[in-house]
């Protein structure tokens, strides 16, 4: 699932294979822009920005991108057959001498102009992974709504870029929260450290090929995924249920033995106990 990190491996494969070459192969299909042809410019870099992907030409020109929930972008050889997917997938094609990159299912691809990058982009809060990272504005914007579910604040782009639904369920784990608990009622001692928490979980999985929350040899998450498995601390088995209206609702994990707070489901603790597991617990 793309998050700030999956994106962020992104931006470096496709830097690192057409960056500083001149483009042989420009090919959009999608209607808008199924005439423009970049062929012949030389491709100045990608940078990542939250979930969204910068991808910048000479002449002043940007590819802006978004992987969504199951797009990607696969980079080839030359003469390397193309394995992300099937041929009607394909959303776009930057080829130099050496590499292809190939992106698929791409639900959000736009051409603009550099200088413009502002209009897709500005309205992202501080990028966990971006040079723009400040932790004290980030907090700042998670509390300017105290009645917030803390796990819609955090995937709420405007306030911090680059969480996804897989880090709101580990991140309010690892907080002893819910993510139902009012982001106005988070413990202040949890709230000042949740920014940096955050942020050390991208930055230790931006280059690892699994994303890994956890400190146990055989478990790589503590809750997401884990639906009624039980909790690698206490033993209760995990939870799952959606948060979110509409198509914004994402299914949501958490334990209620170890997360204090509201839960949607009838008869869950709305504190938390004492752990019941030798289980070593991570440092917040």
């Amino acid at each position: 699932m793309p998050e700030g990190d999956t994106v962020w491996q992104a931006a470096k494969r496709l830097h690192q294979a057409l960056a500083g070459q001149a483009l042989i192969r420009s090919d959009f299909r999608v209607a808008k822009y199924a005439t423009v042809d970049l062929t012949g410019r030389i491709v100045l870099g990608t940078s990542p920005r939250g979930k969204h992907l910068l991808t910048r030409f000479e002449g002043g020109l940007t590819l802006h991108t978004h992987l969504r929930m199951e797009g990607a972008w696969k980079v080839y050889g030359t003469g390397e057959r193309w394995r992300g997917g099937p041929a009607h997938q394909v959303r776009a094609v930057l080829g130099t001498a050496d590499h292809t990159a190939v992106g698929y299912r791409l639900q959000v691809l736009e051409l603009l102009r550099t200088a413009e990058e502002q209009r897709v982009v500005g309205h992202l809060g501080p990028d966990l992974l971006g040079p723009d990272w400040d932790p004290g504005r980030a907090l700042t914007n998670l509390l300017s709504d105290p009645v917030r579910p803390l796990g819609e604040a955090l995937l709420d782009q405007r306030n911090l870029a680059g969480i996804g639904n897989v880090y709101k369920s580990e991140l309010c784990f690892l907080l002893g929260v819910t993510p139902w608990l009012p982001v106005g009622a988070l413990p202040v001692d949890r709230a000042e450290k949740l920014p940096a928490l955050a942020k050390r979980l991208l930055e230790v999985n931006r280059d690892r090929p699994v994303r890994q929350t956890t400190d146990l040899h055989l478990h790589d998450l503590f809750v997401y995924g884990r639906a009624l498995r039980p909790c690698l601390r206490c033993g209760t088995p995990v939870r799952v249920a959606g948060q979110g209206n509409g198509s914004q609702e994402r299914p949501t994990y958490w334990c209620p033995t170890c997360q204090a707070g509201p839960s949607p489901t009838p008869g869950a603790p709305t504190r938390r106990p004492e752990y019941r597991s030798r289980r070593p617990r991570r440092a917040d």
